[in-house]
């Protein structure tokens, strides 16, 4: 049973419209006194409700309602239902447990489709069985790897990728971010859609628009023909944010309303279009702590991480580094049209000890380097050592970068890069795990010139 909780008659009398149509069991209340009466006798499989009950209330009663409600059903998905403009509340409501949060007036398909999401994400299947069948029919053949760390990613990833949920991924560059977009990509029922990736961090504040939702011949200067954007490309599909965090606040509005009403409009065009996406968004950077700097809109932060995976970094799963190096060797082979290399153990055991500040992205660098270098059947620790260039200084930068504050120690990462890299802004942004886009952003933001 669904239990719709709303003082306006009109939305009670159309949401149950719209559930029963669905096959849904629906019980409607209008307001916290009824709410609560229902909740101690049953159970809802979950509750839609508003935040506001009457016109001079800012909000708190919804508040106390959904923290009394999550009391007396921890489990039981709350999705919010709030109008425009009334975002604050939203969050606070999200802080306080709830599910997701919809903003009035809504869009039906996309409020079918977070409801139907709740569900499947929070019913409690029999395993029996279902586990096999999952293992069976999980696509994971271009991520490599069986270490424990792994695992329980992937086992989040299984369950999740049969939604429709929005994912927010999260972990350190270099560590296969895309790899785990794509496989929650093809392992859900849009697999056989189309899957765009966007780098956020490559757009720039003026192309944002133009990029994202298209635009209309004539709409500016340059716009020579109709061109679609990276929404309407993904239509049915999924659409992977890299780098969100580097979105830039302005655009952050942009972005948040197509997620939340799930319609755009090109540039040179007043009549919204509708998209149906699924959205995968992934970071290397603390979205949390930036929007405690105000820095990332926070009802967007919600929006985005409705689940979050986390991937570990790779010296926190060495027993994969093995498995990875071999794969790196044979995939280059076979692209270049080489013959089979092999591995000494000694190598493999030297591969293992490494630090991987770059991560996945490092060793595959440093494997294919010393592949076509050395150019023998069998590489050796001695061949690795040879190719093998650490960052100089690193340990005596650690300590002299003691004390400073986030930004101070940014700077003076961006500036080693720079000197390690003679200025070379490409290798420098390489390095760092950040794109070309982003490094000049940086550069500006703390005044350093630099001669590329």
């Amino acid at each position: 049973m669904i239990l719709i909780i709303d003082d306006d008659s009109a939305i009670r009398s159309s949401l149950s419209f719209m559930l029963k149509r669905a096959k849904y069991e629906v019980q409607a209340v209008p307001g916290p006194k009824e709410a609560m009466e229902v909740v101690h006798t049953v159970t809802p499989q979950l509750i839609l409700m508003d935040m506001n009950f009457s016109l001079s209330t800012d909000g708190a009663e919804g508040l106390v309602l959904l923290k009394q409600v999550k009391l007396f059903c921890p489990d039981v998905p709350v999705i919010l239902m709030t109008a425009w403009g009334r975002n604050p509340l939203a969050v606070q409501g999200m802080r306080a447990g709830a599910f997701d949060f919809i903003t009035k007036p809504w869009n039906n398909a996309a409020l079918m489709q977070r409801i139907e999401t709740a569900l499947e994400l929070t019913s409690k299947e029999d395993s029996t069985g279902s586990s096999t069948r999952e293992e069976e029919d999980f696509d994971r053949s271009h991520i490599i790897g069986k270490s424990k760390a792994l695992e329980e990613v992937l086992s989040t990833v299984k369950r999740v990728s049969r939604t429709g949920a929005s994912v927010l991924i999260t972990g350190e560059s270099g560590t296969g971010k895309e790899l785990i977009a794509e496989a929650i990509h093809l392992n859900s029922p849009r697999r056989n859609q189309p899957f765009v990736k966007v780098n956020l961090g490559g757009i720039s504040q003026t192309l944002f628009e133009s990029e994202m939702f298209g635009h209309k011949k004539g709409a500016f200067t340059d716009a020579v023909t109709d061109r679609k954007g990276r929404f309407e490309l993904a239509d049915k599909g999924t659409i992977f944010l890299d780098e969100i965090g580097e979105l830039d606040l302005s655009c952050q509005v942009k972005l948040l309303r197509v997620l939340q009403e799930q319609t755009f409009e090109p540039l040179g065009e007043s009549r919204p279009r509708k998209v149906d996406v699924r959205v995968v968004c992934a970071t290397n950077v603390n979205l949390e702590q930036m929007v405690r700097e105000h820095t990332f809109r926070e009802d967007l932060f919600y929006r985005i991480n409705l689940i979050t995976v986390h991937l570990p970094a790779l010296r926190e799963r060495r027993e994969d580094i093995p498995l990875l190096a071999t794969h790196f060797v044979e995939s280059r082979c076979q692209a270049d049209g080489l013959p089979l290399a092999t591995l000494s153990d000694d190598a493999l055991d030297f591969l293992s000890r490494l630090p991987y500040p770059g991560n996945i992205r490092e060793l595959k660098n440093l494997v294919e380097r010393t592949l076509l270098v050395c150019g023998k059947d069998c590489l050796t620790a001695a061949d690795f050592q040879s190719q093998y260039h650490p960052t100089t200084g690193a340990l005596e930068s650690s300590v002299t970068l003691r004390g400073l504050t986030l930004e101070e120690l940014e700077k003076q990462t961006i500036l080693q890069a720079l000197e390690a890299h003679g200025n070379n802004l490409t290798q420098a942004a390489l390095s760092l795990g950040i794109s070309r886009a982003a490094l000049y952003r940086r550069l500006e933001k703390y005044g350093i010139s630099w001669n590329d």
